[in-house]
């Protein structure tokens, strides 16, 4: 099998210094001391490649876009081109599809979020060859990408036919102002896998009485620190508690007091104390309990807190499992398994993380 192998990376470095995006924020990012995340991510999924498929013939794109992380990989790649510049653009990321196309490749795999996915389709447009993302953006809407890195690797070399999938993208200006519109961008070829994510889908439902309920517990507990995370869910909770809190930031709240509004992770560790909780909701359609529009909840952050995951019924009719993606496999492995979800004041469900 061809595959040619393209790397945002930038990807994702605004989440957890509280951008929620990296487009147009690139230098923000990093004057906040972001640190990279997708050639991590990539760095993983191509080390899951050579361990499946050593024999694959690998395309790459020069440096930062992903040759060295191919042969750190063990691969030895044909590098096709290079970035026109120091900072690497979507034209660059589109440049190095169109050669993987000339080049006859089975497959594309790209390593970034949405706007990367947006870029890959744009480039792949009049022509068969599938693709196939490896999470490493803040938002993640679309339904191109594997669960995890290792997945798309899985994906990667098992497939044995594609189907037609969504590529979803949003304005990141809006989004940081607290509005979510996806907008639908292309239908791409996907590989068929089972760990492929859905489509961001909103669910419907009331969540009054969950609301008050975890409102009422977090009024109760003295001296624990809350961290309450994004979403239309705990952003009720936020309300119930009558605090202007970030809709899809997260908010730190102790004892009737908001310590921090739409923290970043460095924040967040900062103002922990003896006895934290973070109170989180699934993306709906998804089931991402961390991983998806919440990188400021860190590895870091996760292993000094207790989790609380919270979610409508409606919501939880839509998800089959749980998910997770944190950047650590240690810690996702620790998560997975059984876990109760709040479902009303005081009613929960068994859901599965897996």
């Amino acid at each position: 099998m061809r595959i040619g192998v393209v790397v945002n990376p930038v990807a994702g470095m605004g989440g957890r210094v509280g951008l929620k995006g990296t487009d147009g924020k690139v230098d923000e990012a990093r004057a906040r001391g972001a640190e990279p995340r997708a050639p991590e991510r990539a760095g993983r999924a191509l080390s899951r490649l050579a361990e499946l498929a050593p024999e694959t013939s690998l395309l790459a794109w020069g440096d930062p876009m992903g040759a060295s992380l191919a042969r750190e990989a063990g691969f030895d790649p044909d590098v096709l081109g290079e970035p026109a510049g120091a900072e690497t653009t979507a034209d660059d990321t589109m440049a190095a599809v169109e050669a993987f196309v000339d080049a006859g490749v089975d497959l594309v795999l790209f390593v970034g979020g949405d706007g990367t996915a947006a870029d890959v389709a744009d480039a792949l447009d009049g022509h068969d060859v599938p693709m196939l993302g490896v999470p490493a953006g803040v938002k993640v809407y679309s339904s191109v990408f594997a669960v995890s890195p290792e997945d798309a690797a899985v994906a990667a070399t098992t497939f044995e036919r594609t189907e037609a999938r969504e590529v979803m993208d949003i304005d990141e200006d809006d989004y940081r102002s607290g509005e979510v519109q996806p907008e639908l961008r292309a239908v791409a070829h996907v590989p068929v896998a089972e760990d492929l994510q859905s489509s961001k889908q909103t669910g419907g439902g009331t969540v009054e009485a969950l609301a008050a309920g975890v409102a009422d517990d977090i009024r109760g507990s003295d001296g624990v620190t809350y961290v309450l995370g994004p979403g239309s869910t705990v952003g009720a909770v936020k309300a119930e508690l009558g605090i202007d809190g970030s809709a899809l930031g997260v908010d730190l709240y102790r004892d009737g007091e908001v310590l921090v509004r739409d923290a970043t992770e460095a924040e967040i560790l900062a103002n922990l104390g003896e006895e934290n909780v973070i109170v989180v909701t699934p993306i709906g359609g998804q089931g991402f309990v961390f991983g998806r529009g919440n990188p400021q909840l860190s590895p870091d952050v996760i292993r000094r807190c207790d989790v609380r995951v919270v979610a409508s019924r409606s919501k939880l009719d839509t998800i089959p499992v749980l998910r997770v993606d944190t950047d650590d496999p240690d810690l996702d492995e620790e998560l997975r398994g059984w876990t109760k979800v709040r479902v009303g004041r005081v009613e929960r469900r068994m859901m599965k993380i897996v």
